[in-house]
């Protein structure tokens, strides 16, 4: 009676031992009857499940292709200037629907963001966290753009200019710079929605005399445009404008909107809330608009291909475009942030970065940090046993607001369409691209492309040609 219970575990243990026994038996047996066809059948789903987890990639891959073969084959069509603008009518809508989610986009992302970061940013890792972030991307931004003034990809030997922006005489780089501070505290934020501050001049001596400037203007020698930044003495600089909105200046106030009402807490819940679903509408807006690219990429890239002349020139310049934005992300991803990891732990950041692995494929693969996520997870915590209540914490905020690789993009891809125009960029508008890159960064959509719609806030903050987005487009998807 005693040895009953024993016996009875050991029986069920050989009954459960017998069943797996035959399930693999059975399995085997079957196994030879059915693997003819298996192949057949699996591979097909195989094929279906990557062309659906891949399909906006294949499509604009597929437009690029289409767009490329149909601009030179409309080459020798001879084209008016008013056909080619009838044809390029389809990529004109997706400028003008990236154009219109700028402003909405901008006051959602970045008041949904910075409210809800005052929460979590209470004790030291939370500063830590947020410091490193913005440090790194300000990093990635100074890399890019370090490379692409010194490569300057866009620059030619054509004679012509593309665009008449580049004519536009620059003021003083002193100037330039209170210009960069005006804007950012603009007076009336409705004209910063489309209105920027920009110093002109004036010969009226009335005006000189309402400013308090007198006589003294005579202290004051040479021209706006010339080498030594000072003025003509019958020039007065007055407040003026410009066309395009200050960025600048809406994300300045946003950002210390969003932070003001995060540290109201309860009270702020029900204005946070709305500020969320307004920026979850804007994602899913622009998930939409990125669908429609793929067909808007065919005209854009077409039309381009039309009306350029020098087109292997422009194929050289895109080709050093594309190697000053791989250098920059290499330096940045192989270099610096490795210098980080060594002087923190002094351990080897590369042995590190192999436990990675697995996410950095997926990354690759689904240019995705939000899709990306879980996989990060599981390598830091069973690849590298670190504390969950450290990677819950880190990475969310790190697929939100660490965009290194978007702003070293973005920044590098603005100038580049300056140089492609001609324009030489005062130091005040290199400036501007900067944090206007590391700003939009911080605010942009963890989905594939994202990118898109934060360079158009780039290009608009210097008044850049939004429509030579075209150019950057058809290699967009690769970077």
């Amino acid at each position: 009676m005693k040895e009953m219970p024993a016996s009875s575990e050991e029986l069920s243990e050989m009954v459960d031992l017998e069943n797996k026994d035959e399930q693999e038996t059975l399995t085997d047996s079957e196994t030879p009857q059915n693997s003819g066809c298996k192949p057949s059948s699996q591979n097909p789903s195989k094929i279906k499940a990557f062309l659906r987890r891949n399909a906006f990639i294949v499509f604009t891959l597929a437009s690029v292709v289409l767009g490329v073969g149909l601009g030179f084959a409309l080459r020798s069509s001879n084209m008016t200037a008013r056909d080619i603008e009838y044809f390029s009518f389809p990529g004109e809508l997706l400028i003008r629907m990236l154009q219109m989610l700028v402003l909405p986009l901008i006051v959602s992302s970045l008041v949904s963001g910075m409210s809800s970061l005052d929460s979590r940013t209470s004790g030291k890792i939370g500063l830590r966290a947020i410091s490193y972030y913005i440090g790194t991307t300000v990093i990635a931004v100074f890399t890019g753009i370090v490379l692409v003034v010194l490569i300057q990809p866009g620059k030619s030997s054509r004679d012509a200019s593309v665009s008449s922006a580049g004519n536009v005489e620059a003021p003083p780089t002193l100037d330039s710079f209170l210009d960069l501070i005006r804007n950012m505290f603009p007076s009336n934020l409705v004209r910063a929605c489309f209105q920027q501050y920009k110093t002109v001049y004036s010969k009226n001596d009335s005006v000189a005399k309402r400013l308090g400037v007198g006589t003294k203007t005579s202290e004051v020698t040479a021209s706006p445009n010339s080498t030594n930044g000072t003025l003509k003495d019958d020039m007065v600089p007055v407040p003026g404008s410009s066309e395009g909105a200050n960025i600048l200046g809406l994300m300045v106030f946003f950002c210390s909107f969003g932070l003001t009402l995060g540290r109201m807490e309860t009270r702020g819940k029900p204005l946070r809330d709305f500020f969320d679903c307004l920026n979850e509408v804007m994602m899913r807006m622009v998930r939409i608009i990125l669908w429609y690219s793929p067909v808007a990429i065919i005209f854009l890239i077409a039309g381009q291909i039309v009306v350029m002349k020098a087109i292997r020139e422009v194929g050289r310049q895109l080709a050093m475009y594309m190697l000053c934005v791989f250098a920059g992300l290499t330096i940045h991803s192989l270099f610096t942030l490795p210098l980080f990891y060594v002087i923190v732990t002094h351990k080897n950041p590369y042995r590190f970065m192999a436990g990675l692995t697995q996410a950095l494929v997926t990354a690759f693969g689904t240019a995705s940090s939000s899709a990306t996520l879980p996989v990060s997870f599981r390598c830091l915590e069973e690849n590298h046993n670190m504390d969950k209540r450290v990677t819950r914490f880190m990475l969310p905020i790190g697929a939100t607001i660490s965009m290194d690789g978007t702003a070293l993009y973005e920044a590098v891809a603005a100038i580049f369409i300056a140089q492609f125009n001609d324009m030489d960029l005062t130091l005040g508008q290199i400036i501007i691209i900067s944090i206007t890159a590391t700003a939009t960064s911080i605010g942009a959509a963890s989905i594939p492309q994202s990118g898109l719609v934060t360079v158009v806030i780039v290009l608009t903050s210097v008044g850049l040609p939004t429509e030579d987005m075209a150019l950057i487009i058809a290699v967009d998807w690769m970077l």
